[in-house]
């Protein structure tokens, strides 16, 4: 169409002339028409995420309900990678959902080489959270002058089971998409100060933390000092438990060993890389505590 045409019909779309606007994809360039409620796209498993976004984008510009159609021929027939920027795009609802969508992006097509000239690439073997998480150690060590280990060690994430219940509820976070995001959230949470951030976000959010989400917030933050002090599992129960190191771990020997001089009935070792602990905190939140103070000794 020649621009004047172009800029007439849009121009009586916008005035209500008429209701209904078929066009190309030429309307995703930042069109804003507040009362368009409703928008179909043929074919939409030949466009690609962020086409999709933006397009859906065209819609739901005021207090008006809106729907996105994406119709395609047969959900059978769909190309894997089609499949997912389909599901993809359905599960985007929420405010920043561009970030989340963005990351989508990145994992069905690949970052390429981030230090390298490609600009095409696959990460399916880690994932890209797991290649920033390793590229950021290797970066770190460097920097401190540390010999570069190209093994994924199995302290990154200590394991920690005391026997308490430690969640999202469904009745406090119902969506199960977003409960899965909050759970990774927490997990990749690397500092007290990052995990009160959140707290205060989800009481923002949902409100007042359930005694099962304190839980969970308290065991991260006690993983946070085993991650420090090269634990790899932690157990616990209403009696006692364990402690389990990785082969070289970050402690102090002499006060470990001055620590179990000083209550050789609730502390002891149990084998070359793990210490046994018992004590009569029946209650969960004692029980983490206990913990916590110990690890601190260490």
């Amino acid at each position: 169409m020649h621009e004047r045409e172009l800029e007439k019909i849009m121009s009586d779309f916008y005035h209500r002339r008429f209701h209904v606007l078929l066009c190309t994809t030429i309307i995703e360039t930042g069109i804003d028409i507040p009362t368009a409620n409703t928008l179909i796209i043929d074919r939409a498993d030949r466009f690609g995420l962020a086409q999709l976004y933006q397009l859906r984008g065209r819609v739901g510009r005021s207090h008006h309900q809106a729907y996105a159609y994406l119709l395609v021929p047969s959900l059978k027939e769909l190309l894997p990678e089609a499949k997912k920027r389909l599901d993809a795009i359905a599960a985007m609802e929420d405010l920043g959902a561009g970030f989340s969508l963005a990351m989508h992006d990145l994992e069905i097509r690949g970052a390429g080489e981030l230090l390298g000239e490609e600009q095409s690439g696959n990460m399916e073997a880690i994932g890209f959270s797991l290649y920033m998480e390793l590229l950021d150690k290797a970066i770190e060590d460097l920097k401190q002058g540390k010999v570069l280990n190209l093994e994924i060690e199995n302290d990154e994430n200590p394991e920690i089971d005391l026997q308490i219940p430690a969640l999202l509820p469904s009745d406090y976070v119902q969506d199960v998409n977003e409960r899965l995001i909050l759970y990774k959230r927490i997990a990749y949470c690397r500092s007290d100060e990052g995990l009160k951030a959140l707290q205060i976000e989800l009481i923002d959010r949902f409100g007042s933390l359930p005694q099962a989400t304190q839980y969970l917030f308290e065991i991260n933050s006690l993983r946070l000092i085993a991650l420090q002090l090269g634990i790899k599992k932690i157990e616990g129960h209403s009696k006692g438990g364990r402690i389990e190191f990785i082969k070289k771990p970050r402690v102090n020997v002499d006060k470990i060993i001055m620590k179990i001089s000083e209550v050789p009935d609730k502390l002891n070792f149990d084998g070359p890389h793990r210490l046994r602990f018992s004590h009569d905190t029946f209650l969960p939140g004692e029980r983490i505590a206990f913990l916590k103070e110990m690890l601190s000794c260490l």
